[in-house]
């Protein structure tokens, strides 16, 4: 009998377009002998379409309004043997719908409420892996109230770790609200930017000279496996919105020129980060790489990559062997495999 998948994508955050592509993608590789899939896409504004609407909303990319409240559509999902919510971001990505999930008694495809909401979380994350020895960058916490009451206090905290330095709301995914601020008075339009979009910011130090950043894919449950690292190049300043989402302002090269110690020690410290943020499923792990030092700093964990044929996750995995069909598949296995 064939398993019953229910694809969850769309979602409220801003990349509501990335994950409904990612979602074309794994739509035509599961392989339709072993899996019925549907496609249930939830709108910009948090409603759960029907499925024909679904699929509409697939074919041009974005959801319109309407369709039912998440308790509506969670009661749906109790249909399917496995969901596969393949969104990105605030409210899919952070651990609220993997708790709607838990709560319906459902498998679902990745990391559990405490991975996603750990993972999702820059302030949280960092911590942990701190305490896991895992080396970052130098950061400091800001919260609004802060910024609004005591300004100078964090415009000091921004000269500790100097400038040019990173401003990061601590919830979002895909470089959205990241400024570089290059003095004191880039850094109070780069606060205010971060803060209109999350309570808590990141201060974070950059690194002598410009990094190259390297990323590896990991993929289990309780013995998860690292695939080959892969390498980001482009011209911009940062890896901002833009460039992410651009055809051609970045280019992946995988595996990645660097030299082996390198990449097995980025391979190692992955697979550390994957367990101590009680990661399931896969993740996606991103590194910066000073050449010139050979030092490595961990950047970010991402529990719910990008997933089209053409994304970094599953290229690292095609380079390591396997195909983006036999992933997929892998995946609805290891959801099942953790029920």
């Amino acid at each position: 009998m064939k398993k019953r998948i229910l694809l969850l994508a769309g979602g409220q955050s801003g990349e509501h377009e990335v994950s409904l592509s990612s979602a074309r993608s794994v739509l035509k590789a599961l392989p339709q002998d072993v899996f019925e899939v549907t496609p249930l896409v939830i709108s910009k504004e948090g409603r759960w379409l029907e499925s024909g609407a679904s699929r509409l909303a697939l074919e041009a990319g974005h959801a319109e309004t309407g369709g039912d409240l998440v308790l509506s559509g969670a009661q749906r999902a109790n249909d399917f043997d496995v969901v596969f919510p393949l969104l990105h971001g605030p409210m899919g990505e952070d651990g609220t719908v993997q708790g709607l999930l838990t709560l319906a008694g459902l498998p679902f495809v990745g990391s559990g409420v405490l991975g996603s909401a750990v993972s999702m979380d820059k302030v949280m994350a960092k911590s942990v892996l701190a305490a896991h020895g895992v080396p970052q960058v130098a950061y400091r916490l800001v919260l609004r109230g802060e910024w609004r009451q005591t300004p100078e206090a964090v415009v000091a905290q921004a000269r500790e770790l100097g400038f040019p330095l990173f401003v990061k709301p601590a919830n979002l995914g895909s470089s959205v609200g990241i400024s570089k601020a290059r003095s004191e008075e880039e850094l109070t339009p780069a606060l205010d930017l971060a803060f209109s979009l999350d309570r808590r910011v990141i201060l974070e130090a950059m690194t002598s000279g410009k990094p190259r950043e390297l990323e590896v894919g990991v993929l289990g449950n309780d013995a998860p496996t690292a695939s080959v690292v892969g390498e980001l190049r482009f011209g911009a300043d940062f890896y901002d919105y833009h460039t992410k989402y651009t055809e051609g302002e970045a280019t992946m090269h995988i595996p990645a020129p660097v030299p082996r110690a390198v990449s097995e020690r980025i391979r190692e410290l992955a697979l550390t980060a994957f367990k101590a943020l009680d990661c399931a499923g896969l993740a996606r792990v991103d590194f910066f790489y000073v050449e010139a030092t050979g030092e490595l700093y961990l950047n970010e964990v991402n529990t719910m990559p990008g997933f089209t044929t053409t994304s970094m996750y599953p290229k690292l995995w095609e380079a390591s062997g396997l195909g983006y069909a036999e992933l997929v598949t892998r995946l609805v296995e290891l959801a099942l495999e953790a029920r």
